[in-house]
């Protein structure tokens, strides 16, 4: 190497310290950062315990892993010890060697970490107080715990090996004045992310999390175990990207589901937000939601039609360099050499989610594979898309042959009033409700009592049958054949003819 002139310029400790701070994390993705390295020390099981008073608190994230000696913990506590580029193990979830510090900084101004290895145990600590009150500007990692933090270094004693991390003044973790409900807020958003986060590793039993001593339970994105989940064939990305794979899923709709089934499906941020490409690295969940810069023309964006479709996207940690994977592991970009096969994957399953969106999950065939009568029909003409009453729907063509046998011009009062409905569809008010609620309207007798159902159904019944001279096991089978009475086969099948 060349040897050139130089000067030696490393940062200020407390400067660069605070500065790191604002990376973004939430208190979620903060702790999730730790419970990485612990998942990497093959620990089985990790307490997460977050102690909230007025005015401050502690959080510790014991684990029983592998553990560190002395020397290996100082290289722990380190900023950037290891390279970037340095080679990873399969199972290793960490990559710029920042993200014990960070994370710990970004909620509180002490980070204490307490290691057992051998029957012993190693204990430093970070106080960016400390660092900033001292002159020098130095990088001084103290030895031993704070005398106030120094008991709670025995919860070591519970595990043979294993390491305990502790946070300490806790100025970003949640305002001051933050009462009680605001505490067990803050404690169900981290459990909901940890779920969601680790959600693989929960449910193959690998690793057991607990939040104040409560199980954390995997949230499932895919509703795997619903028989109306669609899924395509699990599919390599290419040599080129070697070790990667992509499965799409396109979830059941609201109809298909219970309301609690449903409501856990959203996921903690809501089902809008989950749409899109779910980014795993090594198991664990780095992204969940977006399309990854992907679109045709213009780069798709969250909408409502797509909010069914969810695409796993599994990547090695060797990939890293060419997705582009950040501090925070929070981003992710697809690299030119996968973006056409991506794209070909998001477009159908995006194709797939609009229709069961557009048509509330009834399926496009009825008994013997008949069409299903839609009540609104569409139709794509210059100016745009019109919606029109179809006039074979049987409630719709029962009013019009009564309406016709009635004589006196009713039938077309009957049509000028469905011209009228026809014209005055509130379709940008039903757009901005259902953006604003992140949720789509109620229809097909949503929340109605059967009671209701069953007396719209008979009286289209008896129709069919006394105008229109069907037996009633026809007359039941165009019902299942008839939007939305599809969907209430079993309340159709109890319908008689009224004498």
């Amino acid at each position: 190497m060349i040897d050139l002139p130089s000067r030696l310029a490393p940062p200020r400790a407390s400067a660069m310290l605070e500065a790191l701070r604002g990376l973004g994390y939430t208190a979620g993705t903060a702790i999730a950062d730790i419970i990485d390295n612990s998942i990497a020390a093959k620990a089985s099981k990790i307490r997460v315990a977050v102690d909230w008073q007025a005015g401050g608190g502690v959080v510790t994230i014991l684990d029983n892993g592998s553990g560190m000696d002395d020397h290996a913990l100082e290289l722990a506590m380190r900023l950037g010890d290891r390279s970037p580029l340095d080679d990873r193990t399969e199972t290793d979830l960490g990559r710029f060697g920042l993200g014990l510090k960070t994370a710990s900084f970004s909620q509180g101004r002490r980070l204490t970490v307490a290691s057992k290895k051998n029957d012993t145990v190693s204990v430093l600590r970070w106080d960016l107080d400390y660092l900033l009150n001292n002159a020098d500007g130095g990088w001084h990692l103290l030895e031993g715990a704070d005398p106030q933090s120094a008991p709670l270094v025995d919860m070591l004693r519970s595990v043979d090996s294993g390491t305990l991390v502790i946070w300490e003044l806790l100025d970003r973790m949640m305002p001051g004045s933050g009462g009680a409900q605001d505490v067990l807020d803050l404690l169900d958003r981290i459990e909901k992310h940890l779920g969601m986060v680790f959600h693989r590793f929960i449910a193959d039993r690998r690793v057991s999390i607990l939040l104040n001593g409560k199980a954390v339970t995997a949230w499932d994105p895919y509703l795997t175990g619903n028989s109306a989940t669609w899924s395509s064939p699990r599919t390599p990305l290419g040599k080129r990207a070697k070790g990667a794979w992509v499965q799409a899923f396109v979830l059941p709709h609201r109809d298909h589901l219970k309301s609690k089934e449903h409501d856990a499906a959203a996921g903690p941020e809501g089902w809008n937000a989950h749409q899109g490409f779910f980014v795993y690295r090594n198991d664990r969940l780095l992204l969940s939601g977006g399309w990854l810069g992907l679109g045709k023309g213009r780069h798709w964006t969250r909408e409502e039609p797509y909010r069914l479709a969810r695409i796993q996207l599994d990547l090695p940690n060797s990939l890293d360099g060419d997705w582009k994977i950040d501090i925070r592991k929070s981003t992710a970009q697809p690299p030119p050499s996968v973006r056409t096969t991506l794209t070909h994957v998001a477009e159908d399953a995006r194709e797939r989610a609009r229709r069961i969106f557009a048509y509330r999950g009834t399926p496009v065939t009825g008994p013997r594979r008949e069409p299903v009568s839609q009540v609104w029909e569409t139709t794509k003409v210059r100016a745009g898309v019109r919606y029109r009453i179809g006039h074979d729907h049987p409630a719709v063509s029962a009013v019009l042959s009564a309406a016709t046998a009635a004589g006196g011009g009713l039938r077309a009062d009957v049509l000028a009033m469905l011209r009228v409905i026809e014209e005055t569809v509130p379709v940008q008010r039903i757009w901005l409700d259902t953006a604003e609620n992140r949720d789509t309207p109620r229809t097909g007798f949503g929340g109605e009592p059967p009671s209701e159902v069953k007396s719209v159904a008979q009286t289209l019944f008896n129709s069919m049958i006394k105008r229109k001279g069907m037996a009633p096991e026809l007359a039941r089978a165009a019902l299942l054949r008839t939007e939305p009475f599809d969907q209430y086969p079993e309340l159709v099948a109890t319908l008689t003819e009224e004498k």
